[in-house]
């Protein structure tokens, strides 16, 4: 009886403290979302904003260094802290959240995910040291601060819970976070929902019907992505290794970095590929794109990135993925629609090694049709990429080839 009542003590206290961290991540999630709009429509109605991405660039490398975080390992940190007895500074939410926007107002090529772990991760810490947690307890708030602000600004609860929890440890599931990590996700979720966030959804054109006949392009698809998820992690860690190997004082790194992704985005005469690249991806789902979008959106992320501004890969992920996709469907007789979904969903796979969020990820954008499809070419990819990884704190518990 004993020992009842103090698992449900226990219980009723995670229950408690997901709620807490739910709201609390939620509501700032949703201004974050609200923010990074915000600098797109500002990026978007001025154009010279672009001209002041090295001086963005430069504004947010001297606000980390002013808040004595010019060391700080991005994502990797929070992963990190969700697995030892690291934890992640409470002004990290600040900084990535001003640095992203920052990003995004100027025109730098980056997602908003890498911020939103991040900025949970920050707040979990936060909320951690105001109830004065144990370290357990604190490695499980951090988890749901994640959950939470990842799924107030794409809209996906189920999948940033699971996402969440999958992350850090390739292979291992933690069952002690899945209910936290939900009652944080699905409140946060809903609190952007009422405050105006609008949640990712696409509806796909030309499914096949499962048969001998359609499966074959799927595993070919699920390969390709594998391939190009490798390429794709190497290239962002390379482009890392570069600027600091060539540019080792930070300021002009990120200048240089800044002035790269501005003239190649003029040179090309579009904004295209600057900011998320929701319209872009938009266009693919719905069987639009051009031969050379995922290979310039991924120079420009690498460079964006790589220099040292803020922001995220897997929405560059989404973006590489659904144009590839898009291209590649026709070949192998699939629409161009449904290449590009299931090519966004396997690249995400293959680069962030999360099976089930991935399949969930499916779920949630594209409202479960095709589900068959989207788990085979995630557990092709995932099963095909080995240990790379856009995350160099992801652990991994197993080797894919062994049994």
């Amino acid at each position: 009886m004993k020992a009842t009542l103090a698992y449900i003590r226990t219980l009723c206290k995670f229950v408690l403290l997901a709620l807490l961290v739910g709201l609390t991540c939620g509501a700032v999630g949703t201004l974050f979302y609200h923010a990074v709009a915000l600098a797109t429509r500002l990026r978007t109605g001025h154009p010279w904003l672009l001209y002041l991405l090295p001086v963005a660039g430069l504004l947010t490398a001297f606000l980390y260094a002013l808040l004595k975080m010019e060391k700080d390992a991005g994502t990797d940190a929070v992963l990190r802290a969700t697995t030892e007895n690291e934890t992640v500074p409470a002004r990290l939410s600040a900084l990535i959240f001003s640095g992203t926007f920052l990003t995004h107002l100027c025109g730098g090529s980056a997602g908003r995910e890498g911020a939103a772990l991040q900025i949970g991760g920050g707040l979990g810490t936060a909320i951690s040291k105001l109830l004065k947690l144990s370290e357990g307890e604190t490695r499980l708030v951090t988890i749901c601060g994640m959950s939470a602000v990842f799924s107030a600004v794409f809209g996906t609860p189920l999948t940033a819970a699971v996402f969440s929890i999958e992350v850090a440890s390739v292979g291992v599931i933690s069952s002690t976070a899945v209910l936290p990590c939900i009652l944080s996700s699905l409140p946060a979720s809903y609190i952007a929902s009422l405050l105006g966030a609008v949640g990712e959804a696409y509806a796909l054109q030309e499914v096949p019907v499962l048969s001998h006949v359609s499966l074959p392009p799927v595993l070919l698809l699920g390969l390709i992505c594998a391939l190009v998820s490798i390429l794709f992690c190497e290239v962002m860690h390379g482009s890392h290794r570069l600027f600091r190997r060539f540019f080792p004082n930070r300021y002009l790194r990120v200048a240089v970095g800044g002035a790269l992704v501005a003239a190649i985005s003029l040179l090309l005469g579009t904004s295209r590929y600057n900011g998320a690249g929701a319209d872009v991806i938009a266009e693919a789902l719905a069987g639009t794109a051009l031969p050379y979008d995922g290979l310039v959106k991924l120079l420009l992320t690498a460079i964006t990135l790589g220099c040292g501004m803020k922001g995220g890969e897997i929405v560059s992920s989404f973006f590489v993925g659904a144009t590839m996709g898009c291209l590649l469907g026709p070949l192998v007789g699939l629409s161009p629609s449904f290449g590009a979904a299931l090519c966004m969903v396997g690249l995400f796979c293959g680069v962030v090694n999360c099976p089930i969020a991935s399949v969930l990820l499916s779920l949630e954008l594209f409202g479960g049709v095709g589900m068959p499809f989207f788990a085979l070419v995630c557990a092709v990819s995932f099963a095909c990429s080995g240990r790379h990884s856009l995350y160099s704190a992801q652990s991994f518990r197993f080797d894919k080839a062994s049994i």
